[in-house]
């Protein structure tokens, strides 16, 4: 994707201010329209009033866990694609991660390239999923 293609909104949710706000100026200069939360009850919120296509939740917060900020995520809008980070390295919680229906997970510190892929590619399949649910709808 080019720069421009990349103008669409991504929510970055972790309670590490330096890592928050630095990545998020990283998304920023190659395009994003970037929003952040430093935690899982400001993410909901946000996502409820102006929900994002693509959200980049930590797994580990305090109040309002990852999986629990995720679970409200895909209550309100089913279609958010959710990439988790995590320092966990244990392949027990990757597999869980998945099975939770989260697009993918990345390990910290995180490869900002990777990152920016993954965006990418979970809003290609957000586009594509909303496609098909329009589809569904037309037919009924």
């Amino acid at each position: 994707m080019n720069k421009k293609e990349r103008a669409f909104k991504v929510l970055l949710v972790d309670d590490e201010d330096v890592f928050r706000e630095a990545t998020a100026r990283q998304l920023s200069v190659r395009g994003f329209i970037v929003q952040t939360a430093g935690d899982g009850e400001t993410a909901v919120k946000m996502v409820t009033d102006d929900p994002p296509e693509v959200v980049v939740l930590d797994q580990q917060m305090p109040g309002m866990h990852g999986s629990d900020t995720f679970i409200a995520i895909k209550k309100i809008n089913p279609l958010i694609e959710v990439i988790m980070l995590t320092g966990n390295t244990s392949v027990d919680n990757a597999i869980e991660l998945m099975r939770m229906g989260t697009f993918d997970y990345l390990m910290k510190p995180i490869n900002i390239d990777e990152l920016l892929y993954k965006i990418e590619d979970a809003y290609t399949r957000k586009k594509l999923n909303e496609k098909q649910q329009r589809e569904v709808d037309q037919q009924h």
